[in-house]
């Protein structure tokens, strides 16, 4: 009999919900701890628990677009110095774009062996973005990033704490090359801190149950993970569905093809997209992680949103990219906005897949992070700052129900924006302007969710400003007959009045005082035909300025007052239609 089985299942599942709770605890304390805005009030970073052979038990809420990259982080370290070679109080730091785990490298993963009696019993991890890595540019990530030692230091799984002691020349290296070393010290001390309290958590847990118990539950966790995800694969439809479609820009002009084929069998749920372009000048190329982690986010969401991330869940997909795509590019690549790309490839696969899931899967989406970087000298205290944010957009409507309004893409998942008060003290900037983008985009039975406009006026002179908003050429899909949203874009408006062309990306813009940047996001696709709305909601919409009366009229086909707001009748088209 297995030692497993001589514990009462009670226990092992009492302890089970303790190492969900203590991946949490991990979660909120590096939030309390961190320095930099992006991490305490927008939440870009994701924390987790591994067992002894580095399979994800746990992830703690955060970014979606981190979803399983605590393991393959973890494993790379092991991978890099071996198990014996780990010691009590270790912590390594590991940001490099193309080992497991690797996105861009401002994002900062630090992996902590946990040992227990001199037992290696567990690992626990964290992935945070951090303000400033060092390169060309104020913030490190850049547009116009053609290579990889553009973009900052890269630590390849180095070791950042020695027994428990800081490996003071590894600091120094990182402190000699930042633009903001103190908001970086915060940050990295706040990611060690919370992982030493995932340590002191599983070895009380240890204490209180015996070792034994708590390995138990770590395998239990993943096992049941993997049970319940076969039970539901095996009651999905199988079949093969393909998609492609074009991200909109590499950075440099150039549209960049995508394409997927899913396959779902009784046992696997297979992501192939061999075909893809290959890697590109631009700084849209990821690793293979990532494009795993953008499949994970879709599967998650077909199999069980509900369940605990695990690698238990992940057992039965697999994922397939050609070496030197773009979604697995090669070292140097330029990876500063690997997260467009990494969202391309969840927009695929859900819109592969929304035919088949409707019930999961709704229209399209914003889709972009919508990224914002502005740095300068703040008016009034001559400080340097650093606005580091992702945009809120409209969300694609759904089987029941019209899209949200307003909320990050699905990359971005459980974070927040800052506040206008924070960011008007903070940064040299006013903020004319925090609405929603009304434009009427995404006619449907369930309408599209509206976007959001934000104005940022400058300050003061010679600040530089950044952003990539992808979804700019080719507007957000409907679904089911519902019609497209519309494109993200932004516009500079100088304080002589000239006015530029909307874009979709720049780099590094000077603006001066009173210039004056004004940003938009799509508007979420439609769920369902038009004319399938209630006149009354149509008209409920014209009130409530989501769409005007004309468009009422011709994408509904229905007559509303635009000044009683009464519905006085249905065009012949939607007659016609309803017969």
């Amino acid at each position: 009999m297995a030692q497993n089985d001589k514990i009462n299942p009670v226990t092992l599942d009492i302890v089970k919900d303790s190492l969900i709770a203590v991946s949490n605890e991990i979660f909120y304390a590096f939030a309390q701890t961190s320095m930099s805005p992006i991490i305490y009030e927008t939440l870009d970073y994701a924390s987790g628990i591994a067992d002894a052979e580095g399979r994800l038990l746990t992830q703690g809420n955060g970014v979606t677009g981190f979803i399983g990259m605590i393991s393959p982080m973890i494993c790379a370290v092991v991978e890099k110095h071996g198990k014996e070679n780990l010691h009590p109080g270790d912590v390594y730091i590991i940001n490099d774009p193309f080992m497991g785990g690797g996105t861009h490298m401002s994002d900062v993963g630090m992996v902590m062996p946990i040992f227990y009696h001199d037992e290696l019993i567990a690992f626990a991890g964290n992935k945070a973005h951090w303000s400033d890595i060092g390169g060309m540019a104020p913030g490190s990530f850049t547009t116009d990033a053609t290579n990889l030692y553009q973009e900052g230091m890269c630590f390849s799984g180095t070791k950042l704490v020695d027994r428990g002691e800081l490996v003071e020349p590894v600091w120094d290296l990182m402190r000699s090359n930042m633009r903001y070393p103190q908001i970086s010290q915060g940050d990295m001390w706040g990611q060690i801190s919370s992982l030493r309290t995932g340590e002191k958590r599983i070895c009380e847990l240890c204490d209180k149950y015996g070792a034994d118990v708590v390995k138990g539950s770590m395998k239990r966790l993943v096992s049941q993970g993997e049970q319940i995800a076969r039970r539901r694969l095996a009651e999905m439809p199988k079949g093969t569905w393909e998609m492609d479609e074009y991200m909109d820009d590499d950075g440099h002009g150039n549209p960049v093809h995508l394409q997927v084929k899913v396959t779902i069998t009784d046992d696997e749920f297979v992501a192939d997209f061999t075909g893809s372009d290959p890697q590109v000048v631009g700084c849209v190329n990821s690793g293979a992680t990532a494009a795993y982690a953008g499949v994970k986010v879709v599967f998650m969401s077909v199999v069980g949103p509900e369940l605990a991330v695990n690698d238990g869940v992940f057992a039965p997909l697999r994922t397939i990219c050609e070496p030197g795509s773009v979604l697995k590019a090669n070292r140097p690549a330029a990876t500063s906005c690997y997260y467009e790309s990494m969202i391309y490839v969840i927009d695929l696969v859900w819109k592969a897949l929304a035919p088949i899931f409707p019930e999961s899967l709704g229209a399209g989406h914003l889709l972009s992070v919508c990224t914002v970087l502005m740095a300068g000298k703040h008016q009034d205290s001559g400080n340097d700052y650093l606005i580091i944010e992702p945009t809120v957009g409209g969300w694609g409507a759904c089987k029941g129900h019209d899209g949200q309004v307003g909320l990050f893409c699905v990359g971005d998942g459980e974070t927040y924006n800052v506040p206008v008060e924070m960011a008007e003290t903070r940064y040299g900037i006013r903020v004319d302007e925090h609405s929603l983008h009304t434009d009427g985009a995404g006619a449907g039975e369930f309408r599209g969710g509206s976007g959001a406009v934000r104005v940022y006026r400058s300050m003061n002179e010679n600040q530089t400003f950044t952003a990539a908003f992808g979804r700019n050429k080719w507007p957000v899909w409907g679904a089911a007959g519902g019609k497209d949203g519309s494109v993200n874009y932004l516009q500079f408006i100088d304080a002589d009045g000239t006015v530029s062309e909307p874009m979709g990306i720049t780099a590094r813009r000077v603006m001066n005082t009173n210039d004056v940047v004004r940003m938009v996001t799509a508007t979420g696709g439609g769920y369902g035909d038009p004319f399938k709305r209630p006149a009354e909601k149509v008209a409920m919409d014209v009130k409530n300025e989501y769409i005007t009366a004309d468009q009422a009229k011709e994408d509904y086909g229905v007559l509303v007052d635009p000044n009683t707001f009464q519905v006085l009748g249905l065009t012949e088209e939607r007659q016609n239609a309803e017969k």
